[in-house]
Parts: C-alpha cells; structure tokens; sequence
C-alpha cells in the first residue's frame, strides 16, 4: 500500500528544500571570503586616510 501523505506538508517541504538550494548557489555566486571583507575595509580605510592627508592646513574644508 501506497504511504498517506498530506499534500501541504509535501509542498511546503518542497518550497523549503527548493529555498535552501538556490541560498546555496547564491553564496557561492555572490559572497564573499571574510578575508576580502577585511581587506575591502583596510583597502577603503586607507583611501580615507590619504585624503584626508592631502589636504592644507588652514583651509576651509566642507564635508557633506
């Protein structure tokens, strides 16, 4: 004899497990390794510290 199953649990698990999948293909597609966060962050940090190097003493500087 064939199982009772209920058709909403079976859809539901389905929509669960078709989720799970595609986050899988979306972290491997789109993340990124916590090393490239980090080197992103020193990378923009550095960029941010050189210009404000760069700038005279005395003048008016306007930030937004």
């Amino acid at each position: 004899m064939a199982d009772i199953i209920n058709l909403r649990q079976a859809r539901k698990a389905k929509a669960r497990a078709d989720q799970t999948r595609q986050a899988e293909i979306n972290r491997v597609k789109f993340g990124r390794t916590k090393a490239e966060r980090k080197a992103e962050a020193l990378e923009e940090e550095r960029k941010a510290r050189m210009i404000d190097g760069a700038h005279r003493d005395g003048q008016n500087i306007k930030t937004d």
